[in-house]
């Protein structure tokens, strides 16, 4: 089984899965199980997109 690289926060991901899959995010907090990423910007609200991934489920970039 190959180890998992963990991504720390301010590093760029690329998501491999779900709904959010290709998409390239910054990491905003380093969980046990997952990450926080922002991964783009609600223009009308004038807040950030966020979503929680898996250490399993992204890739560095």
């Amino acid at each position: 089984m190959t180890e998992q690289v963990k991504a720390n926060e301010g590093d760029m991901i690329e998501i491999k899965t779900g709904d959010h899959k290709g998409k390239k995010g910054k990491v905003l907090i380093v969980r046990d199980n997952s990450v926080i990423v922002e991964i783009g910007h609600n223009k009308v609200r004038d807040e950030p997109i966020k979503t929680v991934i898996n250490h399993k489920n992204y890739n560095l970039v």
